[in-house]
């Protein structure tokens, strides 16, 4: 195949596999270095250092992919800039003659990640196996929402054992299925065992999609039994508890409990502001705090969200040559506030904030005091007056309070605490947002 055509054909297949906006934003703006890419090292240029550090996170692994397919080659994929002398993934040379084959993204480690309650436990234990591989949780299995990080935890683990010499493989189950049927058409499936079972550490995103996928289990399964006799390290991340993954065979949901199972809850807002924070430091993008604070409430559970809004928000800054502040923020993000609030009923309202609240939703329009479910009572009646078009006469008789004057007097407190209570304001535009989602899903 022709050297310089080879880079815009993966481009084009890219664009077969992911939304026009995402490919019109980020991909769309690479440019493939055919003189200077090899057949193993494969480098593309972009115009800025934001969509660089956006399409590191997020493609490079399924453009590697992709060159392995037209190729045979699983190469190591580099985006830089035009002002950029570095690659956006280096392999350290070690004094090995097993060969290094992981597509471990180098901005993934630990201290660059963002700890806090939601993820406490799962840091500690990849933290352990990162000093320990093999010898302790082994297999770790790391399970959560989309874009809550597992990724990023999973290959901070190879990153640092990379960084002493050890063989990584890090691929997704799509890419384990790939390899193992192209292998087996081709009768080498030989390489393909040398290739997995010889590592000393393998790293395996999204094994929920494992499901339903017989051979490919039977194959996973002689793979895992091999390298954990072997004393090498499994690292395993999916969207659920290994024993709620339908249509995995019970001798797999019982190996992946056999380690340490760790889960990722989505952050709270203190802990999405630390990781705006982070991001804008690596991305080097200046934000104030209340625009800081303002992103932190807009998103939701998925903190991937954030290097999309980053890209987005110095986009438009250069174009339209004007600071990032808080009503540019607002202008430029307003698909992300999801203002449309025609489908909002009281019941919406009602659900959030009992979930968020942890208290029942019964509780809230019962007539009990206790402080916690008064608090929520009067935050659900707060946001049922902003967000509908219920009188104070129709809120009194839904939360069954005596009469309208309740609900002004619950107004008034919860608009003095707004104005005297940064922490609560941004928890009610919090919750503003996330009632919001829910009714657009």
């Amino acid at each position: 195949m022709n050297k310089k055509n080879i880079g815009q054909k993966v481009l084009d297949q890219l664009k077969k596999e992911i939304s026009e906006v995402e490919y019109t934003r980020y991909i769309k703006q690479l440019i493939y270095d055919d003189e200077k890419s090899k057949k193993d090292y494969i480098i593309f240029m972009a115009p800025n250092q934001l969509i660089a550090n956006y399409i590191k996170t997020k493609y490079t692994d399924t453009i590697a992919h992709l060159f392995e397919i037209n190729t045979g080659i699983n190469p190591q994929i580099n985006i830089n800039t035009k002002k950029s002398n570095t690659t956006g993934k280096i392999t350290k040379k070690v004094s090995s003659d097993k060969p290094i084959q992981s597509l471990l993204n180098p901005s993934y480690t630990f201290n660059n990640y963002v700890e806090g309650g939601s993820n406490e436990f799962a840091v500690k234990a990849s933290k352990s196996v990162s000093k320990k591989p093999g010898a302790i949780y082994n297999p770790l299995f790391i399970y959560g929402g989309v874009g809550l990080g597992k990724t990023h935890l999973m290959q901070a683990i190879g990153n640092v054992l990379q960084n002493q010499g050890k063989n990584i493989i890090y691929t997704s189950v799509e890419q384990f299925l790939n390899d193992f049927t192209r292998h087996l058409s081709n009768g080498t499936m030989d390489r393909f065992k040398d290739k997995y079972r010889k590592c000393d550490v393998l790293l395996i995103d999204d094994i929920q999609f494992l499901s339903n996928k017989a051979s490919t289990q039977e194959e996973f399964f002689h793979t895992f039994e091999s390298l954990r006799n072997d004393g090498k390290q499994i690292v395993m991340t999916a969207d659920k508890h290994p024993k709620k993954i339908a249509g995995l065979k019970e001798r797999l949901k019982s190996r992946f409990e056999w380690g340490l199972v760790a889960d990722i809850q989505p952050p709270g807002l203190e802990t999405k502001i630390e990781i705006i924070k982070k991001k804008c430091e690596i991305n080097r993008v200046k934000l104030d705090k209340e625009v800081i604070n303002y992103i932190a409430t807009i998103i939701e559970n998925n903190s991937r969200e954030i290097e999309g809004i980053l890209v987005k928000l110095n986009a438009y800054s250069q174009l339209m040559h004007a600071d990032i502040g808080i009503e540019f923020a607002k202008n430029v993000l307003k698909e992300q506030i999801r203002e449309n609030r025609e489908n909002i009923t009281h019941d919406n309202i009602i659900a959030t904030v009992a979930r968020e609240l942890n208290v029942k939703a019964s509780e809230i329009i019962s007539k009990s005091r206790s402080r916690n479910i008064v608090y929520a009572r009067r935050v659900a009646i707060y946001l049922s007056r902003e967000l509908t078009s219920n009188t104070t006469p129709q809120l009194a008789q839904l939360f069954g309070l005596k009469d309208h004057s309740a609900v002004s007097h619950t107004m008034k407190k919860i608009n003095e605490l707004i104005k005297n209570d940064e922490d609560f304001r941004l928890k009610i535009e919090e919750l503003q947002n996330k009632i919001t989602a829910s009714t657009q899903n």
